[in-house]
């Protein structure tokens, strides 16, 4: 064997090293990517990851009556969901550190009883953080039967500690049609099923 040969064998052989020492980095990423995909929006307020905090904490808060900041509240629907959904009030104006509650509608427009999720996102994203919520629909799924409608509640507080630049911040909320479905809303479903079929 001539000495190019080996060089080019060692060569090689340092190739598929550092392609392996690749294809493992980037198998990690991928397990590491959810976690760092959740502290990310848990920083910025991306993808609605708005604070969640108990009804007693509310209570401790001071209200910073010196300033109002307007909250607007939207509401879709993805098109899988045969489900009418809005807010009842569109915007309202609240002092940082106040509690306040208003309430979306849904109504299922389908003849099949249904189980939805929404997910929540705040704009600007920089308000997430301080956007916090003791009550709300999306924190569970919610199921309808066939023409079913019903007002659902939310309660927040905006934290006094919101940048001052910050006088509006969005809440918008988008209903998907439920995937894994709980195991008494899926035994109900399959209970209908069966009723119309005999």
């Amino acid at each position: 064997m001539s000495m190019q040969e080996e060089r080019r064998r060692q060569a090689n052989r340092r190739t598929v090293r550092r392609l392996g020492i690749v294809a493992l980095l980037m198998f990690g990423f991928g397990f590491a990517l959810v976690p760092l995909y959740n502290v990310f929006c848990q920083v910025t307020g991306m993808n609605g990851k708005t604070g969640r905090i108990g009804p007693e904490k509310t209570l401790i808060g001071r209200v910073d009556e010196s300033r109002l900041v307007t909250v607007e509240f939207l509401g879709t629907v993805n098109s899988e969901l045969p489900w009418e959904f809005r807010p009842i009030v569109r915007h309202v104006r609240v002092h940082p550190g106040e509690v306040t509650e208003v309430h979306y509608f849904a109504r299922n427009k389908s003849d099949n009883q249904m189980t939805g999720q929404a997910v929540p996102s705040v704009a600007p994203g920089q308000a997430a953080k301080y956007f916090n919520k003791t009550e709300c629909f999306c924190f569970t799924q919610q199921t309808l039967a066939a023409g079913e409608a019903r007002e659902m509640p939310i309660r927040f507080v905006v934290a006094p500690a919101l940048p001052d630049e910050v006088v509006r911040v969005s809440l918008s909320y988008t209903f998907y049609q439920a995937r894994n479905v709980a195991p008494a809303a899926r035994a109900a479903t399959e209970g209908d099923k069966l009723e119309s079929i005999m």
